[in-house]
């Protein structure tokens, strides 16, 4: 199933654009095979890649990266998926009606038989996850995540990954109850009235709420685009980035619709409709870039006050992940070396703790180029990043 589906939607295709892209995507993919070669695993450079115009370009490669970007080791990947027994199992029919309803998840035109059979590869996957990990709870929209790393990926693999991801950047999905979900929803109106205060004012007298978001957050936007080629390219970047990244993603997407919301009729029903109707021809790599730039503007623990009742379980934990998964490399000699080029650059930082602690947008830079997000900087924006990554490891990256 690990086709190539070539650039995205947003990539130029013709004439002397068609030929830029070409250039820089050849370039890409080579920037990529590099940073998988690389001993240790260049991840910091395969996130800049993720994130970047095109992400990672084809599923061949995210086959390479995704695991890369999840910290999932190669021992885990071998494994052969478990069989499950489904009789007697609690979420088994639950799961059985989603997946019977998801027939649009998958290729226009693929042949009935293969289609069943991954279907119940799909089943097989979010029943082994629920067994191995009993404190997640399955809910209704977790199989339209699942089944993009099943297309992508294939069951071995997709089986590891998908695990993974539910025990970190899904976990708040995965409560008993939505509180949890509900609570990184709260952060879609901070985020939008920092940008757009009449946007956020507007909505707020409609009384709309953030639940037309809902099924954008919990299925990381699988189950409301149509088109599977901004599915895997918005994959790219949420695996890339902070859980709370699609919360970001979702305020771009209603501050890009800014002339739309407020032409509407101020009331609840109409602004909730409106905004539940997601565009299918949206510029997806401008707002990627923008979403990062909020973000690094405005990060979680900025908002954190205005959107909480409590601390989110996959953010909280995502400083410990993110630590692991840059140290992808088993070898005892190997680490210490890290260690002892930690120390120096520790040195190196008391010496100059001028530069990096006194401008906010220096640290600003920092973070951007950290997250992938150097695309839209100039030349000398890019100055600043590449001197101010000497100390990348003694920053807080991310909130």
């Amino acid at each position: 199933m690990s086709k190539s589906r070539g650039p995205g939607a947003s990539s130029p295709v013709n004439g002397k654009q068609g030929n830029d892209w070409d250039t820089r995507r050849k370039r890409k993919i080579a920037d990529i095979t590099h940073a998988l070669s690389a001993s240790p695993v260049d991840v910091a450079a395969l996130r800049r890649m993720a994130i970047s115009e095109g992400g990672l370009l084809t599923d061949e490669l995210r086959c390479q990266v995704w695991p890369r970007l999840l910290n999932v080791p190669p021992h885990v990947l071998e494994q052969e998926p478990e069989t499950v027994e489904r009789e007697n199992n609690k979420d088994y029919n639950q799961v059985l009606l989603d997946v019977q309803r998801s027939l649009r998840r998958f290729p226009p035109g693929m042949p009935d038989e293969q289609r069943e059979g991954l279907q119940e590869e799909l089943i097989d996957i979010i029943l082994l996850v629920l067994k191995r990990n009993p404190q997640l709870h399955y809910y209704q929209g977790y199989h339209d995540i699942v089944v993009t790393f099943l297309l992508v990926l294939g069951e071995r693999l997709a089986t590891a990954l998908v695990e993974k991801l539910s025990t970190h950047h899904l976990r708040d999905f995965m409560d008993p109850t939505m509180d949890n979900t509900k609570h990184i929803l709260n952060y879609l109106m901070p985020i939008i009235e920092r940008v757009n205060p009449e946007v956020h004012d507007f909505m707020q007298q409609a009384e709309v709420g953030t639940v037309f978001a809902l099924s954008w957050l919990i299925t990381w936007f699988g189950h409301v685009l149509s088109d599977f080629r901004h599915v895997v390219r918005l994959y790219d970047f949420f695996l890339a980035c902070h859980p709370l990244m699609p919360i970001y993603f979702a305020a771009v997407i209603v501050l890009y619709r800014e002339e739309e919301v407020l032409e509407c009729e101020c009331d609840m029903a109409m602004v909730h409709h409106l905004l539940s109707q997601i565009p299918q021809d949206l510029p997806y790599e401008t707002l990627i870039s923008r979403a990062g730039d909020l973000f690094v503007q405005f990060p979680p623990s900025e908002l954190a006050r205005e959107a909480a009742s409590h601390d989110s379980t996959a953010a909280s934990t995502f400083k410990d992940f993110d630590l692991a998964s840059t140290q992808q490399r088993p070898d005892s000699v190997l680490r210490r070396r890290r260690r002892q080029k930690q120390a120096a650059l520790e040195r190196s930082a008391a010496n100059a703790v001028v530069v990096v602690a006194r401008p906010s947008a220096a640290r600003r830079f920092v973070r951007l180029a950290v997250m992938g997000l150097t695309v839209a900087l100039g030349a000398a924006a890019l100055a600043v990043v590449n001197t101010a990554l000497e100390w990348a490891p003694k920053l807080n990256f991310f909130p």
